[in-house]
């Protein structure tokens, strides 16, 4: 059986929040934000000398989430491997409550295979259900781009692909791209993390991030852009992003109107036994209703996801 009949499918992310692990006291302004789901981060934004802290403060913010009774996704950045601390941060994390792992600075499938292991060993010890924990995995090398469709594989814990291609950040120094607003740099990069996610059955790819705070309009324009190419979410740096992040990667009112009078007509058209019908000034058939009614169907599940959020911030300042 391939890994992508294995793997499950983990819920819409259309805006995916990071927030410092040792920053506890920001996790319930991001969940009030109406963010889909949160990052917590142990690697880049945690000082050296603050990383136990962070491992600790991690957990309790896990724990304090769900017994607020939120059920939003949450998903921990965890050390790289090559760094030697990456056993001690899953150790801390793997517990009850937790969705998943980002995993940084890996180099292909062989990574993936060795944080496998280490979140098999620690959900047995840490009473967490076998299997649980999802892997985000972060593509920030350039041997991570070039082994990208393994990486996508490598495990039936890998929900998603995180196309990750920030401005003089790791990626940037690997590969040696200069980064633009345009994107045009990354093109290839993008889609070709977005066609390995795809070709193993992940549904919910992500991208990212853009980091002009100054730039509201650039942002908006990142994420139309990669919404075009066929993302579904974005990872994020800051509050301000959620709600652009979140009109983008949802069906816009037109689409929803747009493809629920296709199906109309279409049906109509089955129903006095054609296969095809001409729905504003374009051929239309069987191939074309299938994507309306998936369009159709996630829009319903990001609804459900709305729903969720809200109530996640409702508990969030009531607690």
């Amino acid at each position: 059986m391939k890994i992508a009949q294995l793997r499950r499918m983990m819920r819409p992310l259309r805006s995916l929040l990071f927030v410092p692990g040792h920053r506890g006291t920001w996790v319930e302004k991001a969940i009030a934000a109406g963010v889909d789901g949160l990052l917590l981060d142990m690697e880049d934004s945690v000082p050296a000398d603050l990383k136990q802290e962070a491992r600790e403060e991690v957990a309790r913010s896990i724990a304090r989430v769900r017994a607020s009774g939120s059920d939003i996704p949450i998903y921990v950045r965890v050390n790289a491997l090559e760094t030697g601390m990456a056993g001690d941060d899953i150790e801390a994390v793997v517990i009850p409550g937790l969705d998943g792992l980002s995993l940084p600075k890996t180099y292909g499938p062989d990574d993936i295979v060795r944080f496998d292991a280490l979140v098999t060993h620690f959900e047995r010890r840490n009473c967490v259900t076998p299997g649980t924990i999802e892997f985000i995995c972060n593509l920030e090398t350039a041997e991570a781009y070039a082994t990208c469709d393994q990486i996508a594989v490598a495990s039936p814990r890998v929900a998603t692909l995180f196309a990750g291609t920030a401005r003089d950040a790791d990626v940037s120094r690997s590969i040696g791209f200069q980064f633009t607003p345009e994107g045009t740099e990354t093109l290839y990069l993008r889609s070709k993390a977005l066609l390995a996610a795809r070709a193993a059955g992940i549904e919910f790819p992500l991208v990212g991030l853009w980091q002009d705070l100054a730039d509201p309009e650039g942002a908006r324009r990142f994420s139309e852009q990669n919404r075009q190419l066929g993302f579904r979410g974005q990872v994020l740096i800051h509050p301000s992003h959620v709600a652009v992040a979140n009109e983008v990667f949802s069906p816009s009112a037109f689409e929803i109107a747009f493809y629920t009078g296709m199906i109309e007509a279409f049906e109509k058209a089955v129903a006095n036994g054609a296969a095809a019908v001409l729905y504003e000034g374009m051929h239309v058939d069987y191939a074309h209703i299938k994507t309306a009614r998936e369009v159709l169907e996630y829009d319903r599940l990001l609804g459900e996801r709305t729903t969720e959020a809200v109530l996640d911030a409702a508990s969030s300042v009531a607690g």
